[in-house]
């Protein structure tokens, strides 16, 4: 069932099936390599993983709409919500440029690592599209984790709290003099709801249904 809170900032599916382990290591196998290429460069980092962020949510959108055409179902407006989000993962990408520009090595990286998860993220939708959309839940969960770790990093001084970029207080509705940490929070926020979108539909797909139940739906 779907259940979104954008406030809680540490949930975690623990991997139950094999499809969940299978998309847990994937994960982390992702992010031990940004680990060991990035370091503490944390705005570089992020740049180079919201390029692959965004590519779940639009493979699942293009997935989604041609089974719903398919069946003659109504997608009840999740391939639009998909198509949102890949363009907030885009947003997310675009306010980290506008503060740090990315290396002309990072960028080759970026094509290379994006082309390549592209196509491994298509051909796992459709192998099993219930383990690529908790690969993508695992995925928010990173980020919101490393997201919190740079709040931390701020607050303590270790990080420059910049000034957040205008087009970012806009996206978000900040306030005026908003910096990097409000900035932070707010993508952090989104990330959370990417999170329990793509756990609620890896549970579907688990309990054999195409499209979650709504809050308060019958079992």
């Amino acid at each position: 069932m779907l259940n979104i809170n954008k406030a809680d900032h540490v949930r975690h599916h623990v991997p139950a099936t094999f499809s969940d382990r299978v998309a847990d290591l994937s994960v982390r196998a992702m992010l031990s390599v940004a680990d060991r290429l990035f370091g503490r460069r944390y705005g570089d980092r992020v740049i180079v993983l919201e390029t692959i962020a965004a590519v779940p949510a639009m493979v699942a959108a293009t997935f989604l709409h041609l089974r719903c055409l398919r069946r003659m179902i109504d997608d009840r407006g999740w391939v639009r919500t998909f198509m949102d989000e890949a363009d907030n993962q885009r947003f997310h990408l675009m306010a980290f440029v506008a503060i740090v520009q990315p290396s002309s090595s990072e960028r080759l990286l970026i094509a290379i690592a994006q082309s390549l998860f592209y196509n491994a993220n298509f051909l796992l939708y459709l192998i099993s599209a219930r383990t690529a959309h908790r690969l993508a839940g695992y995925l928010a969960e990173r980020s919101i984790a490393g997201y919190s770790e740079l709040l931390t990093r701020i607050e303590a001084g270790e990080q420059t709290d910049w000034p957040a970029p205008l087009a970012a207080r806009d996206y978000w509705n900040l306030r005026s003099g908003a910096t990097l940490s409000d900035m932070i929070k707010a993508m952090r926020e989104d990330e959370a709801i990417h999170r329990d979108i793509h756990h609620a539909f890896a549970d579907a797909r688990t309990a054999g249904k195409v499209l979650p139940e709504p809050p308060g739906a019958p079992a």
